[in-house]
């Protein structure tokens, strides 16, 4: 987020963790991660870590103890919800804790992520629906099923 000419993460960046996450998904994520491959300055994100059932974070430590000797360059960085630091996954992580405060402000992120996500020019798409012709909007209400 430097310039708004470095790109958003791609998919096979981010892994948005749940407690339905399957091993499968943790394992390949983290092959991508920790195997050397070509166009290797990625940085990969593991979100919601502490959602992953006990079962998975287990043997996803596992895998990045046997795969971390591959590559001592990767970048990984697990995002976990304070409140439940104590799950298996950022305990067993733990040692490489750091607490993070935003380096930027609301305003410059918005206007980051503004830029990326902005229609380039008005089409008769879907972007036409948002404010400033954004491809992604987020819909919300404080009463649940009021047709959204």
């Amino acid at each position: 987020m430097n310039s708004p000419k470095q790109p958003l993460p791609t998919f096979d960046e981010v892994l948005l963790c749940t407690p339905q996450t399957s091993e499968e998904q943790v394992g390949l994520f983290l092959r991508r991660c920790l195997i050397p491959c070509p166009g290797g300055d990625k940085i990969y994100t593991m979100l919601y870590a502490d959602e992953l059932s006990y079962d998975v974070s287990c043997r996803a430590e596992e895998l990045f103890q046997r795969l971390q000797c591959y590559n001592n360059s990767y970048r990984l960085i697990i995002l976990c919800n304070c409140e439940r630091e104590n799950s298996y996954l950022p305990s067993a992580f733990s040692h490489c804790k750091v607490h993070m405060i935003p380096q930027r402000s609301q305003a410059e992120m918005q206007q980051y992520l503004q830029h990326h996500f902005r229609v380039a020019q008005p089409t008769s798409s879907a972007a036409a629906v948002f404010k400033e012709h954004m491809c992604v909007g987020i819909v919300s209400s404080k009463r649940a099923g009021m047709g959204k």
